[in-house]
């Protein structure tokens, strides 16, 4: 994670305006991957899908760009691939992967419902993380994938000669999700948004009004993957390494879906605000760590894991509907003949007599 870094040296930083700089950037760019993985999810969770398996998508598309955009394997280094291809071409190859990834699964999991589904999902992840550390020849076992190209670095340097890449990276990742939230957006308003939350409400309804409710979730279940495996990408060429340590259910499922019950479920402006909001607490716990008690400064991980923990508890019980609850939509033809705009009374057109 870009943020492990020594707590003393990353508070001292922080004192300064160009520590405060760099730390909110880095935030900032590190966050969009999690707020794209966090929009992708609410769009499967419209349909009633309950998916605690979003690492597995979001490794599957950090590692497809590793292998078709790492130079071929040096000694010590065994894995598929290496043909060294674009970024923008790893991205696009990142989003089919985990397109096929949730396709392949929808197909005989999106038959279970509820928690059968979700303990399904979980295992999914963890058979690809023992594949990933266990097989030979794949992609490098535990040691990982290292030395990613970054998007257009050496562009970015002519751009803005004497800055940082962060700055471009920062950029770029915030295009993406502006993108990711005006399509899942427009989709969600869309009459097949409208199915997949009537999908959500009572399958058997929607069913029995002629909807194929399979077929609606699975589209949304692979339109889903398809933005998880794209933030994999984003986020391995961001950290320009891929391990399968990087991807745990905690940092990988969790911390995304707490992002989603804190922001409002079913509203995409509260998951953003989610995103922003978990992430603060999940990175910036560590920077007040020395004014914590000696006993507990050394244990900030297991902190912030625990507060994660509480306001998971806090929201489902006291306010489950999140920060911005989910809005009721309807079609805006039916919005129109059910709300019709005032109209202003006729003027009389014969002036009124005056005594």
């Amino acid at each position: 994670m870009p943020f492990d870094i020594p707590f003393n040296e990353l508070f001292l930083t922080l004192v300064t305006f160009d520590g405060a700089v760099n730390w909110t950037v880095g935030f900032l760019t590190t966050v969009s991957f999690f707020a794209i993985l966090a929009l992708a999810l609410n769009t499967q969770w419209a349909a009633g899908i309950l998916n605690f398996g979003v690492a597995a998508f979001f490794m599957t598309g950090a590692y497809a760009t590793a292998i078709f955009t790492l130079d071929p394997p040096q000694l010590l280094e065994s894995y598929v691939g290496g043909w060294g291809l674009p970024v923008i071409f790893g991205w696009l190859m990142a989003a089919i992967a985990g397109g096929i990834l949730a396709l392949l699964l929808s197909i005989p999991m999106l038959r279970l419902r509820d928690d059968f589904l979700a303990i399904t999902t979980i295992g999914v992840a963890a058979i690809l993380r023992s594949i990933a550390n266990s097989v030979d020849g794949l992609v490098n076992r535990a040691r990982g994938l290292n030395g990613l190209p970054r998007f257009l670095e050496g562009i970015a340097d002519e751009i803005t000669p004497g800055e940082d890449y962060r700055w471009f990276a920062l950029v770029v990742a915030l295009l993406f999700v502006a993108f990711v939230f005006w399509l899942v957006s427009r989709a969600g308003a869309s009459p097949w948004g409208r199915v997949l939350r009537a999908v959500r409400d009572n399958e058997d309804t929607a069913r029995a009004s002629g909807k194929n409710t399979v077929a609606f979730r699975i589209q949304a279940f692979v339109l889903g993957g398809v933005l998880m495996g794209l933030a994999g990408g984003l986020y391995a060429h961001e950290i320009k390494s891929v391990a399968p340590s990087g991807f745990s259910n905690v940092i990988g499922t969790f911390f995304v879906w707490t992002m989603l019950i804190v922001g409002g479920s079913g509203n995409h402006k509260g998951v953003l605000l989610g995103a922003l909001a978990v992430g603060f607490f999940w990175f910036g716990i560590p920077l007040f760590q020395e004014s914590f008690p000696d006993w507990l400064g050394s244990r900030v991980f297991q902190v912030r894991q625990l507060i994660i923990g509480a306001l998971i508890v806090i929201f489902l019980l006291w306010r489950p509907e999140g920060l911005l609850a989910e809005q009721a939509r309807v079609s805006r033809y039916v919005s129109r003949r059910r709300d019709p705009p005032p109209t202003t009374p006729p003027k009389d057109p014969t002036p009124t007599a005056t005594p």
